[in-house]
C-alpha cells in the first residue's frame, strides 16, 4: 500500500534540465511512454525508442501525434535522428555499457544541447550507508502522504501497472562514483549525483563549440 512510483517521481527532475526552447528531444528506454507524454507538452517533437516491442506498441497506444515511437535498440541501430536539443532517459542506462552508449547520445546532441539521465546505481556501502538509510525511511513517509494523497483524487505517484513487462536489473554494475567516472573521461563537464530513492542523474552540456573550432576563430 505504500509502495510508489520512484521514476515518475523523478520525471520533473528531468523536465527541468530540458532547454527552455526544445524543438527535438529523444527518450531513451521510454517504455510505456509515460514520460513520452510530459515532454510532448514541452517540446514539438519527440522521439520516444525502445527494444521491445511490448513496450513500443503501450506507447504508441498512450502518446499524442508529436510523439515518433521507434523499436530499436540504441546499441545496434540508428538513433533516429540526429541534432536533438534535449536527450532524456529515465531507468535505462544501467541496463547498457555506459563506455558504449554515453559516447552515442553525445554524437545524437546538437551543440549547445543537454543530456538528462536517471538511473540505478549499484548500492556503494558503506559510502553510501547514511543515503540508503534515509531513503528507506523516506521511502515509508513519502509512501503515506502519497497514499492518502491518490485517496483524496490526486495524483500520488501510483505505480504504472503497464511496466509489468519492463525488464528489471537487481544489481546494476556500476556504483554512482564509478558512473562519475566513466562520464568525467567520457562526456567533460558532466554532473553526476546520487539521489535519495536509489537512483543517479547525469547531465551534460554539449559545448556549443568545439575546442578545435573555437581554436581556429581565435
Amino acid at each position: 500500500m505504500l509502495d510508489w512510483d520512484h521514476n515518475r517521481y523523478y520525471q520533473r527532475v528531468l523536465l527541468r534540465q530540458l532547454p527552455r526552447r526544445c524543438r527535438r528531444a529523444v527518450d531513451i528506454g521510454c517504455g510505456a511512454g509515460e514520460f513520452a507524454v510530459e515532454l510532448a507538452r514541452r517540446c514539438d517533437h519527440v522521439d520516444a525508442v525502445d527494444r521491445s516491442a511490448e513496450m513500443i506498441a503501450a506507447a504508441e497506444r498512450r502518446t499524442p501525434e508529436n510523439v515518433n515511437c521507434v523499436l530499436a535498440d540504441v546499441l545496434t541501430d540508428p538513433i533516429p535522428g540526429e541534432d536533438y536539443d534535449a536527450i532524456v532517459s529515465i531507468t535505462a542506462l544501467h541496463h547498457m555499457p555506459l563506455e558504449q552508449i554515453l559516447p552515442v547520445l553525445a554524437d545524437a546532441l546538437r551543440p549547445g544541447g543537454v543530456l538528462a539521465a536517471v538511473a540505478l546505481p549499484r548500492t556503494d556501502l558503506p559510502r553510501e550507508l547514511p543515503v540508503e538509510i534515509g531513503a528507506a525511511i523516506a521511502h515509508r513517509v513519502f509512501g503515506a502522504v502519497f497514499l492518502a494523497t491518490r485517496m483524496l483524487g490526486g495524483g500520488g505517484f501510483a505505480n504504472d501497472n503497464r511496466r509489468g513487462a519492463m525488464p528489471v536489473v537487481l544489481d546494476p554494475p556500476l556504483t554512482t562514483r564509478q558512473v562519475a567516472e566513466v562520464a568525467a573521461t567520457l562526456l567533460p563537464g558532466a554532473r553526476v549525483r546520487r539521489l535519495l530513492f536509489w537512483r543517479y542523474r547525469i547531465t551534460w552540456h554539449k559545448p556549443a563549440v568545439s575546442s578545435a573550432a573555437g581554436s581556429a576563430q581565435r
